[in-house]
């Protein structure tokens, strides 16, 4: 039997993002690793320039994921400033750009994605060198110390988390058994969360090993955290299995 800490991602509006080259900023359909340990280490009230602790926190837990609804996509545009090209001035970080190339600022147009009314259940696993207990990050979940969103300020979760220890001896049982309030309820109390949004059958995604699961897919997914002050990632495997699929 394995312990695992489960707990619920939804909003009316989400960003879970993937590679980004030039004006476009794709996300994908569900949070990967990157997005998962964002979160903890918000609620952990970890700063992205304590590399010790992050470093630490991304080496010690495998994440999985349950996606109940990808939701339905959304295309914003956004204008952003940036210095021009020209010179010989390089910048490394935002903070570069707005600062010390400031006279040279000029605007270009961007197109970002979200998920709306996406849904899904995340797994987290301790390795053996794990810098908290699961009971400590379920606390923290609890009473974070930053503010908690999906991937961007502007994407706040809209229902409760619910962070729940189970105990398993599989992945899917764990990510199954656990129990959240509905989102949407009638007047007699039924649960009619599938009217109001789009539940599909469950895709589960995980890295490692799952116990009671067998991968019908794998592939590389570029969110392993390497350096977060820079936006740095590498890759990582990744399994999925879709209930009732081949």
């Amino acid at each position: 039997m394995e312990k695992y800490l489960i707990f619920r991602l939804y909003g009316p509006m989400a960003a879970w993002g993937e590679i980004a080259v030039g004006e476009v900023r794709r996300s994908a359909p569900y949070p990967g690793r990157s997005a998962i340990l964002g979160i903890i280490s918000a609620a952990l009230g970890i700063g992205r320039d304590e590399t010790e602790r992050l470093d630490a926190l991304f080496r010690g837990y495998d994440v999985a994921v349950k996606v109940q609804s990808i939701g339905t996509l959304l295309k914003d545009y956004h204008t952003v400033q940036v210095p021009d090209s020209t010179g010989k001035v390089k910048y490394y970080t935002r903070r570069d750009e707005v600062v010390a190339g400031r006279d040279r600022l000029g605007t270009i147009l961007t197109s970002r994605e979200y998920r709306c009314d996406s849904m899904c259940i995340v797994a987290l696993r301790s390795r053996a060198n794990a810098p908290y207990t699961l009971d400590t990050i379920k606390d923290r979940l609890l009473n974070p110390a930053y503010v908690l969103y999906l991937g961007r300020k502007s994407c706040p979760i809209a229902a409760p988390m619910k962070p729940q220890l189970i105990e398993s001896g599989g992945l899917k049982k764990a990510l199954d058994n656990a129990v959240f309030p509905p989102l949407v309820t009638s007047y007699s109390g039924e649960d009619i969360t599938g009217s109001f949004i789009a539940l599909h059958s469950p895709g589960y995604y995980w890295e490692n090993e799952a116990g009671d699961m067998v991968p019908q897919q794998t592939s590389e997914r570029y969110d392993e955290p390497l350096n977060k002050t820079r936006w740095q990632f590498t890759p990582r495997m990744e399994h999925l299995f879709v209930e009732g699929g081949k």
